[in-house]
Parts: structure tokens; sequence; C-alpha cells
């Protein structure tokens, strides 16, 4: 299994000119290979093939307009054609329904915030004994190791992120490390007021780092409002709302690196539903689904339990998981929101909604989990939080009688 390990890098002020002559060099390859290609599609004839624009690239070179290509590694512009490849095939790809659907490749500009050039083997990098990063005509970088890399990387990405940080990734060939067997699984339901509700009874808190930090973004967003646009002001001020997301982003990561890793390490197998996290988004809830990240701790998820020899269970959207007594089975219908818990109407069983919800996660995906995880004390019905997630079904005409287990409101 292949896995992407990055570490901060300290350029120096010199290695910082070099990088980003290098993040130009690649810039403008990417741009005049695509420049290449479209001209031709648009005067309807056959694409040209990567071997062609390598050799345009090689004579460019030589051309007093081009000269100062050479004065960056050759692998960093050919590993930015590759990349060209690498958008063309993703975007065909997403159009034949081989992958999720990606726009075909666009122009890069120097104002993006994200710049990055890839070396591979051949451009002669490595790691001298001192630990620094040496990388061809920019020199020895200095870098914060923070583990020791597993093996022997492929190739190493520099990065330089909107926060103006820089960052060494290098794709290092790992083997499984198989964890002690264990009798335990587990379903995991996740919300927006409780981030992870497990199916043993156990709510995790959703540490909602966005909203916490929202004050302190606002004050930096209204400071860079204020400053005059193509000032050196506005630049510095640009950078510090950088900062303040990338640290918020840095946190909610965080969280779930230990939290996934936490549950792998303690169940021989995992269930979670597969979320409409794109249609959620679109609700009055979107700052909080995104606040979330739910796609990122559920990616972290099955990669470690590949990982660490774990299986890995992801249910269907529409498993109603919210309507199934998780004692007894019987299905009694959709409930409102603001049901936290209720009273099943054919065994009697007080349920609490989040806690059945991951049970029956779990009994979805096969795992053998005790539904006494599921039962809570006896009490009044709780009022759902404006977080949680789901929406409001339209509103029904009262009925006599009483439903299954859902006394009539």
């Amino acid at each position: 299994m292949q896995l992407r390990y990055s570490f901060r890098v300290y350029p120096s002020a010199g290695q910082r000119m070099a990088l980003a002559r290098a993040f130009g060099c690649a810039r403008v390859v990417f741009n005049d290979a695509l420049r290449a290609r479209e001209t031709a599609r648009a005067a309807g004839l056959p694409s040209i093939p990567s071997g062609e624009l390598s050799r345009q690239l090689t004579a460019s070179k030589k051309t007093p307009e081009r000269a100062w290509l050479a004065e960056v590694s050759s692998v960093v512009l050919q590993q930015s054609l590759r990349d060209l490849d690498t958008a063309y095939k993703n975007f065909f790809d997403g159009l034949k329904g081989k992958r999720p659907k990606t726009g075909p490749p666009r122009f890069k500009s120097r104002k993006d915030t994200r710049q990055s050039v890839r070396f591979t083997a051949n451009a002669g990098w490595k790691i001298t004994t001192g630990g620094k990063l040496r990388l061809p005509k920019v020199g020895d970088l200095a870098v914060k190791w923070s583990r020791a890399l597993p093996s022997v990387p492929s190739t190493v990405t520099v990065v330089k992120d909107s926060a103006g940080r820089y960052f060494a990734s290098f794709v290092v060939e790992t083997k499984p490390e198989t964890l002690p067997a264990t009798d335990n699984v587990v379903g995991i339901d996740l919300g927006l007021t409780h981030f992870a509700i497990l199916s043993d009874g156990t709510k995790i808190d959703s540490p909602r780092f966005l909203r916490r930090a929202e004050k302190k973004l606002k004050k930096a967003q209204q400071n860079l409002s204020r400053k005059a646009k193509g000032s050196k002001n506005r630049a510095k001020a640009r950078i510090k709302v950088a900062r303040a997301h990338a640290r918020t982003a840095d946190a909610r990561r965080e969280f779930h690196h230990q939290l996934s890793i936490k549950l792998i390490r303690e169940n021989q197998a995992v269930a979670v539903e597969d979320l409409a996290v794109k249609g959620l988004a679109r609700t009055r809830m979107a700052k909080s689904v995104h606040d979330a990240g739910w796609s990122a701790f559920t990616t972290m998820l099955e990669y470690k339990a590949a990982l660490h020899g774990r299986t890995f269970h992801r249910i269907g959207r529409f498993e109603p998981t919210s309507q199934v007594c998780s004692q007894c089975g019987i299905k009694d219908g959709p409930k409102p929101l603001h049901i936290r818990e209720w009273t099943c109407g054919a065994c009697g069983a007080h349920l609490d909604r989040d806690i059945n919800a991951a049970v029956n996660v779990a009994k979805a995906a096969g795992l053998a989990v005790s539904a006494c995880g599921a039962r809570v004390r006896p009490g009044h019905l709780v009022p759902a939080q404006r977080e949680e997630t789901g929406t409001h079904p339209k509103p029904k005409p009262v009925t006599t009688g009483r439903q299954a287990g859902i006394s009539v409101l």
C-alpha cells in the first residue's frame, strides 16, 4: 500500500526564491502544453501525444524566450506534463463513469494560493546524513521530522500552501501492520450535535472547530477587507486569514486521525453509513456539515482498516436505521427529528434515537452486536438540537390512535 507522509520544511530566503522559480516554470510548462492541446482540439486535429509535448519542451528551452526554463530541474518540468496527462485522464474517466466527475484541465495562475512541484528518483534528490532534504538546483532544506519514514520514498512533492507554509510530501510503500485480533465490533452513526455515536452507547461530542474559531476568523476577514487592493498590507492580512483557516483545518484533521486510529485499534470491524454529504451541504446546515468533515473521517477509517488488518463496512444511505427497533427489528416508520427517545410498541424497549441507529448500522453490515446498547433509562422526549442532521418533514394532519411505538403528537 502506498501512503503519503508530509513534513514541514523551512527553506531559507534564497531557497524560497529557487522554489518560486520552480513553481513558475512548472506552471508555464503546464499552461503551454494545455494551450497546445486545446488549440489542436479547436482545429479538429488529433490530440498531441505526451512524447511530442516533451520534444517541444526540450526545443523551447533552447530559444531566447524560454531559456530560463533551464534554470530548474528538468524532472520538475516533465512531471508537469505528466500532471496534465493525469488531469485529462481523470476528466475523461469521469465522463465514462469510471470515477467521480471532474472538470476539464484549466490554466494555472501565479495567483493560485497553492503551488507545488514534484521530484522523482531521476532528479537525484536525497535525504542527507544531517537530516536535510537535498533538491537539485534548490539546495538542502531543513525538515521537521515528526516520524520516521517506513521505507525509501519514490517521489517527493514540495508544496506551498495558502498560508505560506512549505511541506515535503513523500510517497512511500508500506506493508500492512496487522493488529492483534479482538472480538469487538462497532457501528457508527455520525451526527452534528455528537460527532459520532457508537453502538456500545458511547457518544463523542463534536469539537466544532470552525464554530469556535468564527470570532477570530471574522476579525481577520474584516481586517483584510479594509486593506487597499494590491497593497503589501493586504497581502499580509491575507496571510493572516489563511493561517487562521489552516489552524482550524489542522485541528480538525488531528481530531479525525486520533479518533479513527482509536476505533481501528479497539475493534475488529467498523461499520458506518454512506451519508449524502453533498446533499446536506446544500441545506441550512451546510457550515456545520463541512465543519464536521465526515467524508475525511470515513476515508481515514477505510485506509487504516486496510493497513491494520481490520474490516471496514459502508452501508447504503437509504438503510432505515432510524425507523427500525434494534431490539426486535420492527419497522415503525419515520419519526420527526424532535423525537430523540421512544418506546417500541412491539417489544416495549425504550430506545435512544442515535444509539439505536448506530446498532442498526452495525447489524446492516452483518456485525453481531448486542442491541442492549440501544437501551436507555426511561424519560421524557428530548428536543432535537438545531444542528441535528436531516430535514424537517412536511406537516401531516393529526390522526387518532397510536402508531407502533410513537404517540400521536
